[in-house]
């Protein structure tokens, strides 16, 4: 039977990547990579560095196809995202149904863990309910951005009897929680922390972490917020994408 993984590779540094994760690299015979056009080219780079990096055996391939569009006009978030997982479902479908051998083994790569923002778990799950092409799949965990971010910042996510609440920058812009006091905030593309009121927290901000061009900061919300907005943005320029994470906690009186 046709075999996929889902291989968590880490958050941008091919050191990130488990020997777990490298066992089942030596395993695949396809390698599929959505390509996100020219400005993510370096999402597809790193994906083909580390299968050159950690593959024995050079006779696997690479079947690349275009990522659809997600719809960032729609007046409803979760219905476009929807639409948007339904398109991607149908060429997950097609590309394991026709590139892939009865006996082969294909994979995905995903960046950073597969359990965490991610969507390759949910698109498999509606091939599988769909039952139009017959497979078995594993899934190997990586080493997520919120990881790599409190390593580089040398600080624990998690404090004594406190909750961390995970999040992205659409529901931070709303507000703290009031029983929370350590906020880890993902997929935020407008800066949402300035919504904040940053009297009492604490910021720690990462981007393109573990890679050459990686860019840290912290220190208080108020003092630092507009010196990441304006790192943010020039490194947005001169890639043309950005991967930021960070943690708002609020400080002890």
């Amino acid at each position: 039977m046709k075999k996929v993984f889902v291989i968590g590779i880490g958050a941008g540094n091919p050191d990130y990547v488990t020997v777990q994760a490298i066992n089942a690299l030596n395993e695949v015979d396809v390698f599929f990579i959505m390509d996100k056009g020219h400005e993510k080219e370096d999402l597809v780079r790193l994906r083909k560095d580390i299968c050159e990096r950690y593959i024995e055996d050079r006779s696997y391939r690479i079947v690349e196809t275009a990522d659809p569009q997600r719809d960032r006009t729609a007046a409803a978030y979760e219905s476009a995202v929807h639409a948007w997982h339904e398109q991607r479902a149908a060429i997950y479908e097609r590309l394991i149904g026709e590139e892939l051998g009865e006996d082969e083994c294909g994979a995905f790569l995903v960046w950073g863990d597969p359990s965490l923002y991610d969507s390759t778990l949910r698109i498999i799950d509606r091939i599988v309910a769909r039952g139009t092409v017959a497979f078995e799949y594993e899934v190997i965990p990586g080493i997520s951005a919120i990881q790599a971010l409190a390593a580089r910042h040398r600080i624990a996510l998690n404090r004594v009897c406190r909750s961390i609440h995970i999040t992205t920058g659409r529901k931070v812009a709303e507000g703290l929680p009031d029983d929370i006091d350590d906020v880890v905030v993902m997929l935020d593309a407008d800066c949402s922390f300035k919504a904040v009121d940053g009297a009492g927290v604490d910021i720690y901000w990462g981007a393109y972490i573990g890679t050459a061009d990686e860019l840290l900061a912290s220190g208080n919300l108020r003092e630092r917020m507009h010196d990441i907005e304006r790192m943010r943005a020039e490194a947005k320029a001169r890639k043309g994408w950005v991967m930021d994470t960070y943690l708002l906690r609020k400080r002890d009186d």
